[in-house]
């Protein structure tokens, strides 16, 4: 069901047990309660990157012309990237990117984000560049611990020195490589390059929202205030956090502490660590008009130098929210060791050893 049929529902039903519900004249969708209604699917896609590009400078908008620019930019690259492949090509360099997906699975959206109607640059919006801050030595210390999945292959077997090599087994591999979680998708919440349709069901006292990267769905309880929402004991932790919400006016806050630190073990396809226990998110849900939502996020943790934050819209969809096809033990992960033993091999029979 659309919002906007939502909306007309939940306009009468409010009326029929005669709650506090919408003033005159308030089209968001509303529960029976009176509380903005969240539940739908909303499509997150965006051309707006997460971070600003740097000669931008603290420049929070673009122009229509600008963002028409990026529009036109996209159309183009899907255009020629949708083409058919020549058969008679030559194979990739040795040691060079085989690519990925064929372009069809990409879902990188159309355009730029809009906030009260202005194109943005990027996602973040504190610091005032759009950039993420540096980070503290700390957090330099924890991502040098985490081995580069990314490492461009300069060298046959160029992991064979270490004692324990990022392809030794499958718990070596990080575990975005083997669906098992994927941090930048879950919280804060960010665009990825396909599956971007985010599935929110709400009731009055929790929120749930099914990201499907790695199949994660958050269920968040809402407490009547800020006081009585309480977190779990800080010896209970998880990868995503302990999340409780409560009410603010229209808007729902999110708050997320109790993160699990592993020592080791990347929680992104882009070799970052786990989130460090002190990690602390705050999310902020709440309609910019009736069919988009605004989410609102702040993080602070004693890896960067200074909190930072951002804001995007979700627009809602009719469009149904599929599997991500990706599970612990795939194809991809036998496939990587397989092709890390064969270069091993390779490697042993050149140089003798």
């Amino acid at each position: 069901m659309s919002i906007k049929g939502r909306t007309r529902i939940a306009f009468i039903l409010t009326l029929a047990v005669g709650a506090s519900g919408a003033a005159a004249g308030d089209d968001i969708p509303r529960t029976p309660g009176g509380k903005p209604d969240f539940s739908g699917n909303y499509d997150i896609s965006t051309l707006t990157p997460v971070q600003r590009s740097p000669e931008l400078g603290n420049r929070l908008t673009l122009t229509p012309e600008e963002a028409q620019a990026i529009r036109d930019r996209e159309a183009q690259n899907i255009d020629a990237r949708s083409r058919a492949s020549d058969p008679n090509r030559d194979a990739p360099p040795v040691g060079g990117s085989v690519g990925g997906y064929n372009y069809f699975f990409m879902d990188r959206g159309t355009s730029a984000v809009t906030v009260d109607g202005k194109y943005r640059t990027s996602l973040l919006t504190d610091p005032s560049n759009g950039r993420f801050p540096p980070l503290t030595e700390r957090g330099k210390a924890r991502r040098e611990g985490i081995y580069g999945f990314s490492k461009r292959n300069t060298g046959p077997a160029w992991w064979r020195d270490r004692e324990v090599g990022p392809y030794d087994h499958p718990e070596s591999l990080s575990i975005a490589d083997r669906c098992v979680f994927s941090l930048e998708a879950t919280i804060p919440i960010y665009p990825k390059n396909y599956n971007n349709i985010k599935t929110i069901v709400q009731t009055d006292t929790h929120l749930m929202i099914l990201i499907e990267w790695m199949h994660y769905a958050r269920v968040i309880p809402i407490s009547p205030s800020r006081e009585e929402a309480q977190h779990l004991p800080s010896l209970i932790r998880s990868r995503a956090g302990d999340s409780v919400a409560w009410w603010e006016g229209d808007t729902l806050v999110v708050d997320t502490t109790n993160f699990l630190e592993e020592k080791w073990g990347a929680t992104t396809l882009f070799g970052e660590p786990s989130p460090p226990a002190d990690q602390h998110v705050v999310e902020r849900f709440s309609f910019q008009d009736e069919n988009t939502l605004l989410y609102q996020f702040t993080l602070e943790s004693g890896d960067w130098e200074t909190p930072y934050g951002g804001e995007y819209t979700w627009p809602a969809t009719d469009a149904k929210l599929y599997e991500f096809a990706c599970h612990e033990g795939n194809y991809a992960t036998g496939n990587t060791l397989r092709g890390a033993r064969l270069e091993e091999r390779e490697v042993a029979a050149q140089t003798g050893g």
